[in-house]
């Protein structure tokens, strides 16, 4: 008996100094969006825009499948849309929209910008019926002096479909470390391998998108393995000059090498050219915080972070946060109090 408390208790103790190593942070709903929604099928563009006329559309319940709803035996694309209106006590808030799981693939919008998908619709098609949907709304986009539209398209291939079931509302994110300057969102993602993908000079215009934090499974393509790119440009304020800043990258499957404006600043694990050569030791398991030096960013100017990842099997990719450059006073002052 007292063998079997001492290893409880052991593992109680080793679950609570992990937990204490997490940064804290909890999604606390705001506004409940379950309910009427407006719904048809067929698929065009146009109806994502705020100013849609959608009168004359059917009104469906969410969530809950379409063919339950009067569209027995339908396959194919369809949109939903939604008008809602959110308190300015919100307007500091980071926003957060859940659309629980959809069957089989999304593309969300909100006032006409696109904030997130899972899936892949055709000619490339893949499920993500199995994924919560979880996409961050960019501040600036939401209009708290009037009404917002949020659209959804989605695409069912065959059996259930649309937004079946899960929490579906905004939710305000609480986190106790929150970055000076959020990475959180759409990045520009690429497979395969090239170190020109580092040069802030070189032009991703042409390369997919993909949400971070999330699994590239998920967004990009089912079961796939090996090197892949990710970039994403961003305004680094001139209230940083001087000041040394940590990158936070959350946590990664499995190996990875950071890039800022083309110079090699921070890698976890070791990466080789020749794929058969990577081996991994539970790397996707860490938090990457990489303490930068003072000339690795350039404030008041556009720098692009580029992050060359190696995933060796089964998820990949940057796949949970937090994202963000924070202040490195600020930063040790939060695990100091912790």
């Amino acid at each position: 008996m007292r063998t079997l408390f001492t290893i409880l208790y052991f593992s109680i103790l080793f679950q609570s100094l992990v937990f204490a190593n997490q940064p804290h942070e909890e999604y606390r709903q705001i506004l409940n969006l379950e309910g009427n929604w407006k719904f048809m099928i067929g698929d065009d563009l146009g109806r994502a825009a705020p100013d849609f006329d959608d009168r004359t559309w059917e009104t469906l319940h969410v969530p809950s499948n379409w063919e339950n709803q009067g569209f027995h035996g339908y396959d194919g694309y369809a949109w939903y849309r939604k008008k809602f209106v959110l308190s300015p006590n919100y307007k500091e808030a980071s926003l957060v929209l859940f659309m629980g799981y959809i069957d089989d693939v999304d593309e969300v919008y909100v006032n006409g910008q696109r904030i997130g998908h899972n899936g892949s619709f055709p000619p490339f098609f893949f499920t993500a019926y199995n994924a919560e949907r979880r996409y961050i709304i960019p501040r600036g986009l939401i209009n708290f002096n009037g009404y917002n539209t949020i659209a959804v398209r989605v695409y069912d291939a065959q059996l259930d479909g649309g937004i079946l079931s899960g929490n579906v509302g905004i939710y305000q994110h609480i986190r106790d470390l929150v970055p000076d300057v959020e990475l959180e969102g759409y990045w520009k993602f690429q497979t395969g391998d090239n170190k020109k993908w580092a040069s802030p000079q070189y032009d991703d215009s042409n390369w997919y998108e993909i949400m971070v934090p999330g699994f590239w499974e998920d967004q990009f393509r089912k079961n796939y393995d090996g090197f892949a790119w990710y970039r994403k440009q961003v305004m680094i304020p001139v209230s940083l000059t001087g000041k040394r800043v940590v990158l936070m990258l959350g946590k990664i499957d499995d190996l990875d090498e950071v890039y800022i404006n083309g110079k090699l600043v921070a890698h976890t694990g070791q990466m080789y050219d020749q794929p058969s050569r990577n081996q991994a030791d539970n790397e996707y398991s860490r938090q990457r915080y990489y303490y930068l030096n003072e000339s690795d960013i350039v404030p008041g100017k556009v720098n692009t972070i580029a992050v060359r990842v190696y995933d060796i099997g089964r998820d990949g990719g940057i796949y949970e946060g937090p994202i963000g450059l924070i202040e490195l006073r600020r930063f040790v002052h939060y695990w100091r109090s912790r």
